[in-house]
């Protein structure tokens, strides 16, 4: 199987980059938002990380769980905080947020298998 974690930030970037290239002012400004939202404010970078995978998870955004995945394991947390996340957002979401759960734990792995 190819890196999923390489697929996943390679498709991002072009996507991203197609997207952000039209000059729409209204994606922009989401896209700003979004950026300087998960910076460090009252909260820390880790919290606003894991408060985003847990809104992730709930809502069902393997996309989005992906992303949040990948900046809690380059900020360094660990996979016990990671999980415990995870479970909150699995006792908020119920049992239908489970495959996305597993899709979670999958992408966790490939982070861990790069290094």
């Amino acid at each position: 199987m190819a890196n999923q974690v390489e697929e996943f930030n390679a498709y991002r970037a072009k996507m991203n980059d197609k997207i952000l290239a039209d000059n729409n002012k209204i994606i922009k400004r989401i896209f700003n938002l979004d950026t300087n939202a998960f910076t460090a404010g009252a909260l820390d970078v880790q919290t606003k990380e894991l408060l985003g995978l847990v809104a992730s998870t709930v809502l069902r955004c393997d996309d989005c769980i992906k992303y949040h995945l990948e900046s809690c394991y380059n900020e360094g947390l660990s996979k016990e905080k990671v999980v415990e996340t995870l479970s909150i957002a699995t006792l908020i979401g119920g049992t239908i947020v489970i495959p996305h759960l597993r899709r979670a734990y999958e992408y966790w792995d490939a982070l861990e298998a790069q290094n």
